[in-house]
């Protein structure tokens, strides 16, 4: 079986309503679609991450100009091979961001034909399942014009809650006055509720920022406190673990297993947060997974994407090993995108859903476990 040929295809579509992270607004949800196709007539799909406020077009160039002319007529079972075919000759001007991101998503596709050759799942290729079905949190939590949106944003977690989720992400970073006060409100709304909390602040903050924040942080006992810090002040990610009580958590702006190698080494987060869409694909989250567990270092892949990245993590995360061995080990959690996002649920045949145990099952169809809807890539396709 040989690959004949690489598409890329960009789909945007407009947000009637515009929202904030810490780093700026979204206006319109992206995502680079790739298509590997064969000569056995097998068609694999995976997805380049558009990571914060990037264009998809960077990864879609990327693939285009480098990856594609080296893939073309190689054998798309040879996932390891052909990852570090892609990563060593893209060194000198990769490594990171949108070509690593490209890397992932031509990955994530191969892994898919693989699986559809052999007719398993992609996580029976990785070795085999650790669980069946994942508990969802919800990450939502956007602001619609900034600050003081504090009792909005609590509602919108008993809305959280009464959708099924027992863990929701709370989206920080605003200033520290205002994130404390978001904070306060939420609890008040979901005491008694039980319902688990984690924040992320998207690394709006210095360390002295973070620390003020986090210091508040440890009253909430949270699952944990994410990217704290930017992802290049490891040294800020030391401090922090060293000082808070809260678990600290990072990695989604972090590629590959040689970028991953130094932040579990210099013990600079208890979890790591791999994007299957841009830490290397499913190869890269395999190299990861293997460093983290030779640490004790819990991983728990971080998931912004379409239907595509969904079914991808839902793979690596069924075969994810427990960090600790027990007989009552604390289990991966499945990030589940609650914003407005139209290629979660069109561009797939199995949009995510929770089941009647507010649990995610995990697809046991080949490869990912998907069909993706031609209609849906015409209809949002840009040039």
């Amino acid at each position: 079986m040989k690959i004949t040929d690489v598409k890329v295809h960009i789909l945007q579509s407009q947000l009637d309503q515009p929202f904030a992270f810490s780093q700026g607004w979204v206006t319109v949800r992206s995502a680079t679609i790739i298509e590997v196709q064969t000569d056995s007539g097998l068609v694999g799909w995976g997805e380049a991450f558009s990571q914060g406020l990037e264009s998809p077009q960077v990864a879609a160039s990327a693939i285009e100009h480098s990856l594609k002319p080296m893939l073309l007529g190689q054998n798309p079972t040879d996932t390891e091979v052909l990852w570090n075919k892609m990563y060593n000759q893209t060194r000198d001007f990769g490594r990171k961001g949108s070509v690593m991101a490209a890397i992932s998503g031509v990955d994530i596709a191969l892994w898919d034909i693989a699986g559809k050759f052999y007719d398993v799942p992609v996580s029976q290729l990785l070795g085999g399942r650790f669980r069946d079905v994942v508990q969802p949190y919800a990450t939502g939590f956007y602001r619609l014009t900034g600050r003081n949106e504090g009792r909005r944003l609590a509602e919108e977690a008993i809305a959280h809650e009464e959708a099924g989720f027992r863990s929701m992400k709370i989206k920080l970073g605003f200033g520290v006055d205002d994130d404390v006060r978001v904070m306060g409100h939420i609890r008040e709304a979901i005491d008694g509720r039980g319902v688990e909390l984690m924040v992320d602040t998207n690394h709006a903050y210095g360390r002295t920022e973070a620390l003020r924040l986090g210091r508040v942080l440890d009253e909430f006992d949270l699952r944990w406190y994410e990217e704290p810090v930017p992802p290049e002040d490891i040294d800020g990610y030391v401090e922090l673990r060293k000082k808070l009580a809260t678990p600290i958590a990072g990695g989604e702006n972090e590629h590959s297993m040689y970028g991953f190698c130094d932040l579990i080494n210099r013990r600079a987060v208890d979890i790591v947060q791999p994007d299957i869409g841009s830490c290397g694909g499913i190869t890269g989250a395999k190299h990861v997974a293997v460093l983290a567990q030779a640490n004790g270092v819990e991983v728990n892949p971080h998931v912004w994407g379409s239907g595509i990245a969904q079914a991808a993590s839902l793979q690596v995360i069924a075969a994810l090993p427990n960090t600790v061995h027990s007989l009552y080990p604390r289990q991966p959690i499945l990030e589940y995108d609650r914003s407005s996002h139209p290629f979660r649920n069109e561009l797939v045949d199995r949009a995510l859903t929770l089941n009647k145990e507010s649990m995610v099952d995990i697809p046991k169809s080949s490869g990912l476990g998907i069909e993706v809807n031609q209609n849906a890539i015409i209809k949002y396709r840009v040039n």
